[in-house]
This record gives structure tokens, C-alpha cells and sequence, in this order.
């Protein structure tokens, strides 16, 4: 197995804890996604009118309308058309309704806790290099959570759903992505292995799902193991979209938090692009809740920093370079956050008529934090290795 160097001295200490996962995840940073990545190849040789208009035949309308495409992206729509046995779309009405009634605490948790925990790995380079997070923060922060919210909307991964068609979305950017970073001499092959990495992508999803899961309960969100195992095949389902490898796909919360584990174990320490990334997304949260006034920003800005530790911990936040709180101001917090979520259900249940409305208050808000586009899903590739140099996607 080619070790890229960088993940050398984390596999030596993972080794011993789960040897069979640890191999396995270093193996996959050296792997892409090779569906995808023949498609994009393809791609290539074509104009660029040509290839959004093939993507946008193949996600909306599927593999019979590409008649004219090359071998390479029909046979990608096609594999995607099977959907896999184990996802039943009644099943995923418990998880659905349970993101709905907790929204706020879950994104609250995925952007608080679980984005920063995933970009503290080397994934954070992809994101630097290309500027697509630092350039465009507020803009890709609204994209990932209207991923979230979509997938988790009543029929959202049906295969007409917004859902699923997102998910296809990024799994085709992160290759054009990975095409345009591995032929580029800013990216250490050696030392990082592949970019967008097969084992990076599946860490991401174990992390948005198993992790956010726990991360949420710590906000005081009490699900059933119904509705826990339905939340979590939504998103091995939107995972397997997205191109996670069959080795890496977890098949329930306990697998998920096992993959994140072992991969947060045989990851560097969080680099200067972590740091800059994960403060990046906590100063660009105010800005996307829509808060203009200075000192509400600035102190909303603290109070995300300080739930956020509590989150994650200490060790990680002092190596993202967290500023400095008391710890009992965050565990105070956390606690405050589990007693008001107690004591609304609590009272919802007794009127029903107020949780209604305040589930609705709630989508509403969650809409207000992702990005919709007026003229819909846009099947623009990124053409530029620097977002700076490229059109918006």
C-alpha cells in the first residue's frame, strides 16, 4: 500500500485500535472516485455547453436522454438509476419529520460542531488551494445547508427529488474538482495522497450523519432508535450518491462514529488551512442568519465560538485556534440549550397548536440559511482551479 506521508505516523497510531479500518481509510486516500472521474475525463474532450448539457439530461431526466453521450457518462447515470435495496423511501418519513421538528439544533450542531470537525482534516487543503470555502464562505456555507435540508425534505432523495439531485451535483463537482487539484503543482500528491480522496469523502459523511447525531443530542435533541436509524439511512442513501465507496459506507450510526474515529486518529493535526477554514465558517454564520448589525454579529460570533468548544472540546478548539472562554460558559450553554428543548416539548405536547407553529417558524428560518437559486440547480463545472478566476457555481 502507497502511504502518503503526511498519514504515515496516524496509521501507526490508529493501527492498534482497528487495524482493519485504519488500513482501509489510508487506502482510500490514495483513491478517487473512478465513475466519476472517467466521466469528467470524458467531459474534457467536449465543449462546455455539451457538458452541462449532459449533466442536466443525466440528473434530471436519466440515462435514456443521453443517447449522444460517450459510453463513460451514460454508464455513470445508468449505475445510479439502481437504487440500493436497503433504503425504503417509507422508512425515511420518521427521519425526515425528526430533522424537521430539531432543525435548529441540527444545523446549529452541523455548523457549529461537525463542519468544523470535518475541516480540520486535510480535506481543508482542497477547499484553500481553490478558495471555493475562503473566497466564497458565506455562499458555500448556505449550498451545504441547503444539501442538508433538502435531502432530509418528504421525498427529497426520490429520484425527481431535490435531495437526490444535489447529491449527484456534488459528487460531479468534487470530481471536476479532484481533475483540476491533481493536475495542478499545488497539490503534494505525496504527501496528501488524491484530492477529494474516497476515504476524505466518506469520512464527511460519516461525520454529517453518525457524528451530527451525536453532536445534536449534546444540544439536548432526543430521537427513538426509529427515527435514529432512519435519519441515518437518508444519509448513507445521499452518501452513496455522492460516491462514497461500498468499504467505507457505513450501514448504521455505530459504523458511521467507527469511521469517523479510526479517521480523525489517522489524520495530520489541524494545519494553518483548518485554522483558517474553521474560523472562516463561524465568523461567515452571522452574516448568513442575516444580522447586519455590528455588535449583534460580534456577539452572536462569541457565543457560536463558545457552544462550538463545547462541542468539540478543548483540544480540538485550542488547536483551531479558538479564542479563549471559561469552560463552564460553554457547559453552562450546552446546558441551558438540553433545558429549553425539554421544557418545549413539554409544553408543545401539552399545545400542539404552539410546536406547530413553531416548526414552521423554524422552516422558515432554515430556508432564510440556504442558498436557493431563482433559476435552480446550476450544471455549471468549475472551469478554473481558483474561484477567483471563475464564475460562481
Amino acid at each position: 500500500m502507497s502511504i502518503p506521508t503526511d498519514y504515515r505516523s496516524g496509521l501507526a497510531a490508529a493501527t492498534p485500535i482497528d487495524p482493519v479500518m485504519a488500513e482501509r481509510y489510508v487506502r482510500h486516500m490514495t483513491i478517487g472516485d473512478p465513475a466519476a472521474d472517467a466521466l469528467v475525463a470524458e467531459f474534457q474532450r467536449h465543449p462546455a455547453a455539451q457538458q452541462r448539457e449532459w449533466m442536466r439530461r443525466g440528473i434530471e431526466e436519466g440515462p435514456a436522454a443521453l443517447a449522444d453521450a460517450p459510453d463513460a457518462v451514460r454508464a455513470f447515470f445508468a449505475d445510479i438509476e439502481q437504487v440500493p435495496d436497503w433504503f425504503d423511501p417509507k422508512a425515511a418519513g420518521l427521519g425526515c419529520r425528526a430533522f424537521h421538528r430539531h432543525s435548529e439544533m441540527f444545523l446549529g450542531a452541523f455548523v457549529g460542531a461537525v463542519l468544523i470537525e470535518g475541516f480540520s482534516t486535510r480535506i481543508s487543503k482542497s477547499f484553500s488551494i481553490t478558495g471555493r470555502l475562503v473566497d466564497q464562505g458565506v455562499r458555500r456555507l448556505k449550498q451545504n445547508n441547503l444539501h442538508l435540508v433538502e435531502i432530509f425534505m418528504p421525498g427529497g432523495l426520490d429520484r425527481r427529488g431535490e435531495g437526490w439531485r444535489l447529491s449527484v451535483r456534488i459528487r460531479l463537482i468534487h470530481a471536476r474538482v479532484r481533475h483540476l487539484l491533481s493536475n495542478s503543482d499545488e497539490w503534494d500528491l505525496e504527501a496528501w495522497g488524491t484530492p477529494l480522496s474516497s476515504a476524505h469523502i466518506a469520512y464527511a459523511t460519516a461525520a454529517f450523519s453518525g457524528l451530527l447525531l451525536q453532536r445534536a443530542a449534546m444540544l439536548g435533541v432526543a430521537l427513538t432508535a426509529e427515527e435514529r436509524a432512519s435519519f441515518m439511512m437518508i444519509w448513507r442513501y445521499s452518501g452513496w450518491l455522492m460516491g462514497v465507496d461500498p468499504e467505507l459506507l457505513f450501514a448504521d450510526q455505530e459504523e458511521a462514529l467507527r469511521i469517523h474515529r479510526i479517521g480523525t486518529l489517522c489524520e495530520p493535526p489541524p494545519d494553518l488551512e483548518s485554522i483558517l477554514l474553521a474560523n472562516g465558517l463561524i465568523n461567515s454564520a452571522p452574516i448568513v442568519a442575516g444580522i447586519a448589525d455590528p455588535k449583534a454579529r460580534k456577539a452572536l460570533t462569541k457565543r457560536i465560538y463558545t457552544i462550538s468548544r463545547a462541542l468539540i472540546g478543548d483540544a480540538l478548539a485550542d488547536r483551531l485556534r479558538y479564542p479563549k472562554s471559561h469552560r463552564l460558559s460553554g457547559m453552562g450553554a450546552l446546558a441551558l440549550l438540553r433545558w429549553t428543548n425539554r421544557m418545549e416539548r413539554l409544553l408543545y405536547g401539552l399545545v400542539p397548536a404552539l410546536g406547530r407553529r413553531r416548526r414552521a417558524g423554524q422552516f422558515q428560518r432554515m430556508l432564510e440559511v440556504s442558498f436557493h437559486d431563482p433559476a435552480g440547480i446550476s450544471y455549471r463545472m468549475p472551469e478554473k482551479l481558483h474561484a477567483e478566476k471563475d464564475a460562481p457555481l
